[in-house]
C-alpha cells in the first residue's frame, strides 16, 4: 500500500486533524513504514499457535458490573463538551 498525498488528505479529513503541508512528507514516510512493519507480519508462519491466550491462571478475573449513577460526574464530563444535547454529546457526521 502507498501512502500518498489523497491518502493523507483523508485520514486528515477522518480524524478531524489539520495537517500543514509541511509535515505531509514526513508523515507519509512515517506511514510507509507502519504498514511495511505490518505486511511484515503477514510473513509470519503462525499455523498451530492459538487465536487467542492469556498468561493469567484460570483466566481473566472478572468483576461484577455495578453502575454508579453519579449526577456530577456526568455534569462535569458534560460541561466539558463542545456541544450537548439532552445529555448527550453532538458529534460531527463522519460517514458520508
Amino acid at each position: 500500500m502507498t501512502i500518498d498525498d489523497k491518502t493523507i488528505d483523508k485520514l486528515a479529513k477522518l480524524s478531524s486533524l489539520e495537517i500543514n503541508d509541511s509535515r505531509k512528507e514526513e508523515l507519509k514516510i512515517e506511514l510507509a513504514d507502519i504498514v511495511n512493519f505490518v505486511e511484515n507480519l503477514n510473513e509470519i508462519d503462525v499455523r498451530g499457535v492459538d487465536a487467542t491466550f492469556t498468561t493469567i491462571v484460570g483466566g481473566q478475573p472478572l468483576r461484577e458490573d455495578i453502575v454508579d449513577a453519579d449526577e456530577q460526574i456526568a455534569q462535569d464530563i458534560m460541561k466539558n463538551a463542545p456541544k450537548i444535547e439532552e445529555n448527550y454529546f453532538i458529534v460531527p457526521q463522519i460517514i458520508e
